[in-house]
């Protein structure tokens, strides 16, 4: 039995090794061992057990004089000793024997020049189907000449002892001088992606290459647009679009020449998911595709994607091929168009602001977006959330770096930057209303085409946007959301809640210039278009 080289990092099994298998056979050797079921339209649904997200407390990075200096240590990127790293990678080895492995040798990067080999080996069919999905697949060749660069272990039902001293049963380490990822205790494949995302967020860098947790997409003019956002803000539903050509729907590189992205697929979160509004993601949704803790209508097995009994963050990953409308290579020109997407449960934030190169930079390293209430026990009212740079708990260094690669790189393309308001207007969440995706469609549109270019602005006296004064296909009322409040003075207590948890939340970065943090809200410098 070909082993295909495991016996190198220590691995031996009794049961069977498969590598890059078909996802006919991914699929089938999950049913028959229980790991999900079939939707109607051939999904394979699984559950991911006790998490159905993220574990950001049981995060580590393997401390060592190579990295130490790199690394932006706190609750983000928390120290683990090589000790302890050793102790979870033989936990692992040992967890192995027994039992069949699954591995997928892909690559991050669609880049050649900046790519990376991952080799990555699973214990559930499953999680190797998604990882198969959301990477890239090497051709034959390729496939027969791989070499990876970084080795990621993945045992869901491998659960860390207390006597390596971490803070669960659940462990996901990264050693960056090893190069080699651990995840233990955990079902939810989100770990398996966002580690890699990690890591690509300390390798490029260094290679003067700016690092994005954004989708995009292209036109049939080779205008390439941005769209950063965090969990829940319309990344993924906003970038696919019929008219445009999807590059990606999360994670790209920026470099000097081009935007390209890192993977061979999406990760879209799925709940409330409709034909009408989201028809690409609908129809991506089949044969081929894996649907986290969804739940399914027993009679016709078809997905309720309304149904958020096991969690709000249901997810489905499959490959961008499943997408009608994509650009092939991965890659696009420099952008033209940047978007910061914000679901303002406030209800406050403009639905379309244009932003100048300073509070361009305040707001990608603010990272603003917020919770609704009822989502999460005790959240009573909406719940300002801010993630650095969009993207904190997948940044290793330190996010001065970020913003200022992100600066370098928007300075010198010219780019146009526009904060966009996903959630509420007319009051906040629970009085207000969503604003229409129809409207920020519209807006968005206008923006890539330039048509906003020559309006003209008013300025936003709380949060210092410069607010345009007509949008095509946009009722004038709707852009400046005072307006659209009964009460105004309801709108000017909430407003200046928000901006004040603005200005708290950016006393942490105290190594910004005055101009940067005079450009946002509540600020004393705004330069009107």
């Amino acid at each position: 039995m070909d082993d295909y080289g495991i016996k190198k990092y220590g691995i031996s099994t009794t049961g069977n090794v498969f590598r890059n298998i078909p996802a006919g056979s991914l699929i089938e050797k999950a049913l028959i061992k229980k790991e999900g079921r079939l939707s109607r339209a051939g999904c394979l649904c699984v559950e991911t057990g006790q998490r159905t997200g993220r574990s950001p407390h049981d995060k580590y990075v393997v401390d060592t004089p190579a990295v130490h200096d790199k690394i932006a240590w706190g609750k983000v990127n928390q120290p683990a000793s090589r000790e302890q790293f050793e102790k979870v990678y033989q936990a692992i080895i040992q967890h192995f024997q027994d039992k069949d492995l699954y591995i997928f040798d892909g690559y991050a990067g669609a880049n050649p020049k900046y790519s990376y080999g991952f080799r990555i080996i699973n214990e559930k069919a499953s999680q190797n189907l998604f990882i198969s999905n959301l990477l890239i697949k090497p051709t034959p060749r390729e496939l027969q000449h791989f070499q990876e660069d970084y080795l990621v272990l993945v045992a869901p039902d491998c659960h860390v002892d207390a006597s390596v001293g971490l803070n669960s049963d659940v462990a996901v380490m990264i050693d960056y001088e090893k190069q080699i990822v651990l995840i233990a205790g955990t079902g939810y494949s989100g770990e398996i992606k966002k580690s890699i995302f990690c890591v690509m967020n300390y390798m490029l860098p260094q290679r003067n290459v700016f690092t994005m947790h954004c989708s995009a997409n292209i036109g049939q003019d080779g205008n390439t647009a941005l769209f950063f956002g965090l969990s829940g803000t319309g990344k993924t539903t906003l970038s696919t679009d019929p008219h445009r050509q999807l590059i990606g729907d999360d994670e790209h590189g920026w470099s000097r020449t081009s935007v390209f992205n890192f993977e061979g697929g999406c990760y879209a979160k799925c709940i409330n998911l409709s034909q009408k509004n989201e028809p690409d993601i609908w129809d991506a949704v089949r044969f081929g595709a894996m649907a986290e803790n969804v739940c399914l209508f027993e009679d016709t097995r078809i997905i309720d994607f309304d149904d958020d009994s096991i969690t709000e963050n249901t997810r489905v990953g499959y490959p961008l091929e499943f997408i009608k409308n994509i650009e092939p290579s991965g890659m696009g020109p420099i952008p033209k168009t940047i978007f910061f997407l914000a679901a303002d449960a406030f209800g406050v934030l403009p639905p379309i602001s244009k932003l100048d190169q300073n509070s361009a930079v305040y707001h990608f390293v603010s990272g603003y977006t917020s919770k609704l209430a009822g989502t999460e026990n005790g959240i009573t009212e909406p719940q300002a959330t801010f993630s650095t740079c969009f993207g904190e708990p997948f940044l290793p260094m330190d996010p001065l770096l970020y913003a200022k690669q992100f600066q370098k790189r928007m300075t010198k393309a010219g780019s146009n930057v526009f904060l966009i308001n996903t959630g509420w207007v007319g009051g906040s969440y629970g009085i207000g209303r969503r604003i229409p995706l129809k409207y920020t469609r519209a807006m968005i549109e206008a923006a890539i085409n330039g048509e906003l270019d020559y309006v003209s602005y008013e300025v936003d006296p709380f949060f210092n946007l410069n607010i345009p004064l007509f949008c095509p296909g946009v009722p004038h009322e709707l852009l400046n959301p005072r307006t659209t409040w009964v009460s105004k003075d309801a709108y000017d207590m909430t407003a200046q809640k928000l901006v004040e948890m603005f200005q708290e939340n950016f006393k942490q970065y105290t190594n910004f210039p005055e101009m940067i943090i005079n450009a946002g809200p509540g600020g004393k410098i705004n330069n009107t278009f």
